[in-house]
């Protein structure tokens, strides 16, 4: 079989999900709702809104908006094997054909999405991601084609359908990050996922060899072929790598640096006018996302290690409210951010290993020099989010909603919810 054959197979008839994996999975709709919610008033969201009003939305429509809030100040979940903002994507997709689904059936159809984007981002290989395609719109649309296909009800043949129309619908360049267009991509992935589904539905098909045959998605998109595997009775994916929510409300290239700051800070005091320089090195593809060294504005400082630093460093975390116009023009006229380099691994260094480390370094004005590295940022399954750590984000995102603590308590009993229109309020 074709790999799309395959994967539709499974997506269709998957093995039961454990508990553990429904509730993993609870959280991580839970935490996107809250990104959604915390994005809704962002500039991209609105000139989305904007451009789609409501007398004349559709499905698809509405997934494109509550998408692009989701991802609009990039404080949604990563997902290393997709190469993606998984959920982002995935939950407003889901969410807009969801009508009249259960709970149980919103998780199921998320863990077969997200299960779907981890086999097509194995499949085509980190080097799409690196070559700067951005996987959220091209992986994130492909996978999350295949979980909107499911809660439609599509058999195989139906899926493979969807997942075959997706592929050529996938688009979305890293190029755009810093720029509004950033989460406009996963609004974009989003909606063909619903648009992909939706035609599978009427019979519209491609070629189901389309992501290995010549002229495919592997060939054109930078890929390699690898033969990747789908879980049996063994654990999904969200058991056994997970996706990982975020610690801070800027791109996820930062993250194991600001987690390297804070580890230091537990065990010192730290002041910025103290130090020297800051020189942080990190993976090629991370370097390449962290295009700006002076930022202008709000978008562009989520892709700034030097704003990013500088902000942990005075103020021990940051939160939504560091990223305002406001806050980036007061730091810009500050000295601090020229103090603060970065440099990536090289390319021999980052072709050995994608479990490269990325190292802080930083250098007092006294001479004292400390040196910190860190493989993983907070948020894996080896090092989660407490409980009081996911709900104070919950708050955080959602401080302008009207009884915010019940609906937090609905979302954790998520798998038990037989009736959905809760969620409308959260919604753009």
């Amino acid at each position: 079989m074709t790999l799309i054959e395959t994967l539709a197979q499974w997506c269709a008839t998957p093995p039961p999900f454990s508990p553990r994996a429904r509730q993993l999975a609870c959280e991580a709709i839970t935490d996107t709702l809250a990104c959604l919610v915390a994005g809704r008033s962002d500039f991209s969201t609105l000139a989305v809104q904007q451009a789609w009003p409501d007398t004349q939305r559709t499905p698809s429509q509405d997934a494109l908006i509550n998408a692009t809030a989701a991802h609009a100040i990039d404080f949604d979940d990563n997902f290393a094997p997709g190469m993606s903002h998984a959920s982002a994507v995935l939950v407003p997709a889901l969410l807009a054909v969801a009508k009249d689904a259960a709970g149980p059936a919103l998780i199921r159809a998320y863990l077969i999405g997200l299960q779907a984007q981890a086999y097509i981002g194995e499949a085509i290989g980190y080097q799409h991601y690196t070559a700067g395609w951005h996987g959220t719109s091209t992986v994130g649309c492909i996978g999350s084609a295949a979980g909107v296909a499911a809660l439609m009800g599509l058999d195989a043949a139906g899926i493979a359908r969807a997942l075959s129309i997706a592929v050529s619908l996938a688009s979305g360049v890293k190029g755009q990050f810093g720029t509004p267009l950033k989460p406009f991509h996963a609004g974009m992935a989003a909606r063909n996922a619903v648009d992909a589904a939706t035609l599978a539905k009427t019979g519209m098909q491609g070629r189901l060899d389309i992501i290995e045959c010549a002229q495919g998605f592997a060939e054109l998109y930078a890929g390699i072929l690898n033969q990747p595997s789908l879980p049996g009775v063994e654990q999904h994916v969200i058991e056994c790598i997970g996706v990982m929510p975020k610690k801070y409300p800027c791109c996820g290239s930062t993250h194991r640096i600001l987690d390297a700051i804070v580890d230091l800070q537990q065990q010192q005091r730290l002041n910025i006018d103290d130090i020297e320089s800051v020189h942080c090195q990190v993976g090629i593809a991370n370097w390449r996302n962290l295009a700006y060294h002076q930022p202008e504005d709000e978008m562009q400082a989520r892709f700034s290690m030097q704003y990013c630093v500088a902000m942990m460093l005075k103020h021990g975390t940051l939160s939504v409210q560091d990223f305002t116009l406001e806050r980036v023009q007061q730091q810009s006229e500050t000295s601090q951010l020229a103090m603060i380099t970065l440099d990536p691994w090289t390319a021999e260094q980052d072709a050995e290993s994608r479990d490269l480390p990325h190292v802080l370094t930083l250098r007092f004005k006294d001479g004292q020099e400390i040196v910190h590295s860190r493989r993983r940022a907070r948020g894996t399954l080896d090092e989660p989010f407490s409980a009081s750590e996911r709900q104070a984000k919950f708050y955080d995102c959602c401080a302008d909603v009207v009884d915010a603590p019940a609906l937090y308590q609905m979302l954790l009993r998520l798998d038990q919810q037989t009736d959905l229109r809760f969620l409308r309020q959260l919604m753009v």
